[in-house]
């Protein structure tokens, strides 16, 4: 009799290609190959004299880590990105394979982090603007742009979970939080003043004194008469910051009010014209320029009145078009002017091209963004001044980092990518470390041994890097 029973016909697996079990081995495996190749970027631009000059006296104990070791090892912290717990330094503290990453034989747990971030008193805390000025003359140098465009803003730190923090008070955000000052050089923070959340944007007289060191130390340090052009929003619309500004010789770029005297003359303008970015045609800007003067001026300045009147390719009711309102110094013959006449760049002065280069003013926000895809916001510590190191070292550790983009791995990762994609794409790389001939060997996959070039960044980490002086 036939059987009508049907056959099976599944697919029947290679044993020996299917796992059958999880072992653990004694082997130094990581996760993690590529932090080898940051590290040992971080040793070799001479960071750690200046590290050791500043901090070198917050060591109290010989038997403890090195300052340099724990700003190594703080900083990697941030670029492996894992988790934003001190327990994790515990955590890696008991695998063998980070401290030949590392390139140490030694690493701190969580409670030296918090024994060393406690002992860097109030009075030290300036120290690590000093170290961050350093690093942003370092790649100025290294760079050498023709105009040096700055940008000044706040970012707001959310720390709305804290129950009990120093400095944690309500933004502008409605969250409670933290609001540092921050001045950029494209994706680099240049400089930076840690400040409780309800500090606004031009609180005190901290923008005044942050513009005059950073100018000072730019014309000192790399050439006097290189043209600086510093951009604010309007949280920075004040007569005393346009005249720090004016006494300085530097061009600026702030966002405006719509106040009524602005209002008249934009109603009597007739010569508007037509602006579009080059990068996108989706939108169009009508704009006109005029001089105005507010009340407790001293004198009038260059007023630029633009409005959105077309978005792709729809034109805009009058009433709700985005209007924008920028008050600059820029193309009244002050010095400014004859800095830029003298590199060529006069074009810059035109109404066109100022309202251009305010526009990408929104680059400013991504650097506050990057910082904290590259770091966190809610930040570990119980004290103010425990947070702001702690705040400092991120900004530092987050500078590092595009620096190691430029100088190492720009022909394997976009220089333009964030922390995120840069640790899935090349940090989080599987190795396995091995001794050899008294010699400690990292090995990878071939794939992306080839892929990520390991062999050229390593020696390009060896040998030509720019140093810091």
């Amino acid at each position: 009799m036939e059987s009508f029973v049907a056959k099976d016909k599944t697919i029947k697996g290679k044993k020996e290609q299917q796992i059958c079990a999880i072992l653990p081995s004694d082997d130094q495996l990581t996760g993690r190959a590529g932090l080898s190749v940051f590290a040992l970027y971080l040793r070799n631009i001479g960071l750690f004299p200046i590290i050791d000059r500043l901090f070198g006296t917050v060591r109290k104990n010989g038997k403890g880590l090195a300052v340099t070791e724990m700003f190594v090892q703080i900083l990697r912290f941030f670029m492996d990105g894992t988790s934003r717990h001190l327990n994790w330094f515990d955590h890696l503290a008991a695998d063998d394979a980070y401290a030949g990453l590392l390139g140490t034989g030694r690493l701190a747990s969580s409670h030296a982090v918090k024994r060393f971030i406690g002992a860097i008193s109030f009075c030290r805390i300036y120290l690590f603007r000093r170290l961050l000025q350093d690093v942003f003359l370092w790649r100025l140098k290294h760079t050498r742009p023709e105009v040096i465009m700055l940008g000044i803003d706040t970012t707001v730190l959310d720390n709305d979970d804290a129950e009990k923090r120093h400095g944690v008070q309500p933004t502008y955000k409605k969250v409670k939080g933290f609001q540092p000052l921050q001045m950029n050089w494209g994706r680099y923070v240049v400089d930076a003043v840690f400040r409780g959340g309800k500090k606004h944007s031009n609180h005190g007289n901290t923008v005044n004194e942050m513009l005059v060191h950073m100018v000072r130390k730019i014309r000192n340090a790399y050439r006097e008469e290189v043209p600086i052009i510093v951009r604010m929003d309007a949280g920075f619309f004040d007569d005393e910051v346009f005249k720090t500004c004016e006494q300085l010789q530097i061009g600026y770029l702030c966002g405006g009010k719509q106040y009524s005297n602005v209002l008249d003359e934009v109603a009597d303008a007739v010569d508007w014209q037509s602006f579009k970015k080059v990068e996108t045609d989706s939108k169009s800007w009508m704009y006109t320029e005029f001089m105005s003067r507010q009340k407790k001026w001293k004198k009038e300045r260059r007023t630029i009145f633009s409005t959105l009147w077309e978005e792709d390719g729809q034109y805009l009711l009058q009433g709700i078009c985005r209007d924008s309102v920028i008050i600059t110094n820029m193309g009244m013959g002050e010095k400014i002017d004859e800095q830029l006449a003298k590199i060529g760049r006069e074009d810059l002065l035109d109404a066109g091209k100022l309202l251009g280069l305010y526009h990408e003013r929104g680059t400013d926000e991504l650097t506050n963004r990057a910082l904290k895809t590259f770091g966190h916001e809610q930040l570990p510590f119980k004290r103010f001044t425990a947070n702001s190191a702690w705040h400092y070292l991120m900004v530092l550790g987050n500078n590092l980092f595009e620096a190691f983009k430029e100088d190492v791995t720009e022909a394997v990762i976009p220089v333009s990518a964030y922390a995120d994609t840069f640790r899935r794409r090349f940090i989080d790389t599987a190795g396995k470390l091995v001794r050899h001939a008294g010699k400690l060997v990292m090995k990878v996959n071939k794939v992306d041994y080839v892929r990520l070039k390991f062999d050229q960044l390593y020696e390009k980490c060896r040998v030509g890097l720019p140093r810091l002086e």
